[in-house]
C-alpha cells in the first residue's frame, strides 16, 4: 500500500497531468507505509538517539566475550593490589579510576568494574529479551484467537489472563527460582538461572499483550479484507495467521520495546534479593545487591550498576515511544 502525493495550494486544484508533471518517479509511485513510518521516526530525535543506545547496548552485549578478549578484560580477576586492606576500599580517588580501570575496581576484591559491566550486560539482555520473546508468543496466540472466535474461546482465555493476573508474580518468582535445584530439566548452574528466569518472568506476564492483541483482532475481524478472505472459503488458521497477525506486528512491536525494560527491572530484582544470577557470574542486580553492604567503603560501586541500569530502561523507553509515534496511523 502507498501514501498518495501531498498537494497544496494552487496543485489541489490542478489537472492531475499538471501536478505530476515535475514530479519525480519516486514520487509518482508513492511512498509505502514502512517509508511514512520510517521517515516520522526519523523525525523524532529523542528516539532515534534512543534506537542508536539500544543498538551500542545489544552488540555490547553479542560482543561481550570478543570485547574481553580483545582488551585483556577479566571480569573475575581480583586485583587486591588495589584495595585497602583496612577500609576495604580501593585505593586512591573515585573508585580508583585509572587508564587500567576506566570505571574503578570493586571494593573488597578489587575486580574490574567495566569488565563486570559488559559481562553482565548479556546475562541482563537474554533475559529481558528471552522472557519478551515468551510472554509476546503466548499473548499472541491466545489473544487472537480470543479476539477471532470469541464465545466461550474468549471468555475462557479471558479467564485464564485473569488468573495468571491474580498471581502475585514476584513472591511466586522468588518461590520458584530459590526452590529449583541443579538437574531440573538437565540444565546446571548459569544455564538453569537463565531459563528459570526466563520462564518465570515471560509465562507470568503473557496476559498484558493478550489483552492488546484479543482488543486489536475484536477491532479487525469485520473488516472488509477479513470478510473478503471468508467469502473466498479461507478457514480460520489461515484468517488468524495469514490476514489478522500482519495487522498486529505494529502494536505488538511497540509493546515489545516498551516491556524490555520492565524484565530488565524485574530480573535485577530478583538478582538483588539474591535468587536470580548466582556468583561468579555478573549480572547487574548482583552487583547492586553486594554495592549494599560495600556502600559505605566505596559509594561508586553502587553508582556504576545503577547507572547501567537507567540507560538501559531509559534507552528502550524512549525507542518504543518513538516506534509508537512513528506507527500510529494518526500521527503526521
Amino acid at each position: 500500500m502507498t501514501a498518495p502525493i501531498e498537494t497544496t495550494g494552487a496543485e489541489a486544484g490542478a489537472q492531475p497531468e499538471a501536478v505530476l508533471a515535475g514530479a519525480k518517479k519516486s514520487q509518482i509511485e508513492g511512498r509505502s507505509l514502512t517509508q511514512i513510518a520510517w521517515t516520522r521516526f526519523k523525525r523524532d530525535k529523542v528516539a532515534v538517539a534512543g534506537g542508536i543506545v539500544v543498538v551500542c547496548l545489544v552488540l555490547m552485549a553479542v560482543l561481550a566475550k570478543p570485547i574481553e578478549w580483545v582488551f585483556g578484560l577479566d571480569p573475575d580477576k581480583f586485583h587486591q593490589n588495589l584495595i585497602d586492606p583496612a577500609l576495604l576500599a580501593p585505593k586512591g580517588g573515585w573508585g580508583g579510576m585509572s587508564w587500567s580501570h576506566p570505571l574503578g575496581v570493586e571494593p573488597q576484591y578489587g575486580r574490574d568494574m567495566l569488565a563486570r559491566i559488559i559481562d553482565g550486560s548479556w546475562v541482563s539482555l537474554l533475559v529481558a529479551g528471552g522472557a519478551t520473546l515468551l510472554s509476546v508468543v503466548i499473548g499472541t496466540v491466545l489473544g487472537v484467537v480470543a479476539g477471532y472466535y470469541g464465545g466461550w474461546v474468549d471468555s475462557f482465555i479471558n479467564k485464564l489472563m485473569d488468573t495468571f493476573l491474580a498471581f502475585p508474580l514476584l513472591l511466586f518468582a522468588i518461590a520458584i527460582s530459590a526452590s529449583v535445584q541443579d538437574g531440573f530439566f538437565g540444565l546446571n548452574g548459569l544455564s538453569l538461572r537463565i531459563s528459570v528466569l526466563i520462564f518465570v518472568i515471560g509465562f507470568f506476564s503473557w496476559p498484558y499483550i493478550g489483552r492488546i492483541v484479543r482488543a486489536q483482532t475484536m477491532s479487525l475481524r469485520r473488516r472488509e479484507f477479513i470478510e473478503a478472505a471468508q467469502s473466498l472459503g479461507a478457514r480460520g488458521p489461515y484468517v488468524l495467521f495469514r490476514e489478522l497477525l500482519p495487522n498486529l506486528v505494529a502494536p505488538i512491536l511497540v509493546y515489545s520495546t516498551l516491556i524490555i525494560p520492565t524484565n530488565i527491572l524485574f530480573e535485577a530484582a530478583l538478582s538483588f534479593l539474591g535468587v536470580g544470577i548466582a556468583p561468579p557470574q555478573a549480572s547487574w542486580g548482583g552487583m547492586l545487591s553486594n554495592a549494599v553492604d560495600l556502600y559505605t567503603a566505596d559509594p561508586q560501586y553502587m553508582f556504576v550498576p545503577g547507572l547501567a541500569i537507567f540507560i538501559t530502561v531509559l534507552a528502550f523507553n524512549l525507542l518504543g515511544d518513538g516506534l509508537r509515534d512513528a506507527l500510529d496511523p494518526r500521527s503526521k
